[in-house]
């Protein structure tokens, strides 16, 4: 018996990987009556939370049997693989036996499609339903929303689960007709917008009546993949951008394809995504969400694609050399998070400090300013960049950070 189980969970768990959207931020289901579980807790991880904790998950599918043939993904009907599936009380069990023995806080559970929508969305309702009410699982929960599934069963499932995504899957609607002809952009933006509308009531209700029910507490999420279809990362941060001021999504995940099928729709095997365009997707993410820049400043018209050498904020520094340097002891908070080297964190140091002083270089390295950076973009009474060429300045960073690279190395090889 335990032999199977195990057999089918490394067919699961291997078809699962290939969804990159299980993050556990935004949850704080604390434990009650002495259930099972905590999303405050800490253990052995692999997922972050918007503290920075890691915490590690169950990452499944209930089953790789799927009805649908989307061009892309490794469970597609036509494709020749072993098939599973876990019933709900084996994932139940799984769950829970792997949170006793330490080894996870939470449960990411998608499915194939097998039957109908409704049939797979209502099996994984029930899992969560059993590990909340039977037994008093209070860890983290993600569940996948199945495109095309009926609003009552979202609803329920929102009830249960801390989290709940649906994947948007590809960048344009034209690439999502030929690489999922069963899937239509309807079915993947009507969950988005009910979810979106019920919790945004919610949490209105909760002001005024302080019983409303726990209702997806952290949020929602979806995922593209990127490079199966040919959109250029303007296209794909257009639509990002688009999603998060419509639907308020928690986050948006951007999976490069990995070429392991074989189809005259995708790219040719041996041909995958470069690790470093998925990096600068979510660099282009964090500037849009948390750096207060515009999607035209990052990426327009006459920059459609990301720079895979440099990071966004530098790129958009060498094409707005006019407005530097800055004066770190006179700038507003705005303009001091658009320096290259200059985090969140730091600005907001930056911002406190200077209240009490004039900042310098020293200050700068002490606040966590990467300052061999942000030197040629700030001025201080000790600091007074020179004008400069902004290919040279290019060459001069890239090269000092590849020096820095290769002693890092050396280094380590020593250490």
């Amino acid at each position: 018996m335990w032999e199977r189980i195990q057999e089918k969970l490394e067919i699961l768990a291997d078809a699962a990987k290939y969804d990159v959207s299980c993050s556990s931020s935004g949850s704080k289901r604390a434990n009650a009556n002495k259930g099972i579980g905590n999303t405050t807790g800490t253990g052995i991880c692999h997922s972050y939370t918007e503290d920075g904790r890691c915490v590690s998950l169950l990452k499944i599918l209930l089953t790789n049997y799927c009805l649908y043939d989307c061009a892309y993904c490794v469970s597609r009907r036509s494709n020749d693989i072993q098939r599973a599936g876990f019933t709900v009380n084996e994932v139940v069990a799984l769950t829970i036996n792997f949170y006793r023995r330490n080894y996870i806080e939470g449960l990411f559970l998608s499915s194939g499609i097998f039957k109908n929508p409704d049939y797979t969305m209502e099996r994984l309702v029930r899992v969560a339903k059993t590990l909340r009410t039977l037994h008093r699982f209070n860890g983290y929960i993600h569940l996948k929303t199945i495109p095309g599934c009926s609003e009552e069963l979202i609803h329920e499932a929102a009830l249960y689960a801390d989290r709940l995504s649906v994947n948007i899957e590809m960048p344009s609607e034209q690439s999502l007709r030929h690489l999922a002809p069963e899937k239509s952009k309807e079915s993947i933006i009507r969950p988005m917008s009910f979810l979106h509308d019920r919790i945004t009531a919610l949490a209105d209700e909760r002001k005024v009546i302080r019983h409303t029910p726990t209702f997806a507490p952290a949020g929602q999420s979806t995922q593209m993949v990127v490079g199966a279809s040919p959109e250029n990362d303007l296209q794909v941060m257009t639509i990002a951008d688009s999603l998060y001021k419509k639907f308020g999504l928690r986050r948006v995940y951007y999976s490069g394809y990995v070429p392991v099928l074989s189809d005259h729709r995708l790219p040719a095997p041996g041909t995958p995504v470069p690790m470093i365009r998925e990096n600068r997707l979510y660099q282009a993410d964090w500037l849009l969400r948390f750096y207060k820049f515009s999607l035209h400043e990052v990426l327009n018209s006459q920059n459609p694609q990301l720079d895979l050498d440099i990071d966004p904020k530098l790129s958009w520094a060498f094409r707005n050399l006019d407005q530097f340097p800055v004066d770190i002891n006179k700038a507003d908070y705005e303009m001091i998070l658009r320096v290259p080297g200059v985090g969140i964190n730091s600005a907001l140091k930056i911002v406190e400090a200077r209240r009490f002083k004039k900042l310098d270089l020293t200050d700068l390295r002490t606040l966590g300013v990467a300052f061999n950076r942000a030197k040629h973009f700030i001025c201080t009474s000790d600091n007074r960049p020179r004008d400069v060429v902004a290919a040279v300045l290019r060459q001069q960073i890239l090269h000092q950070s590849k020096y820095q690279q290769t002693l890092t190395t050396q280094l380590d090889l020593f250490s």
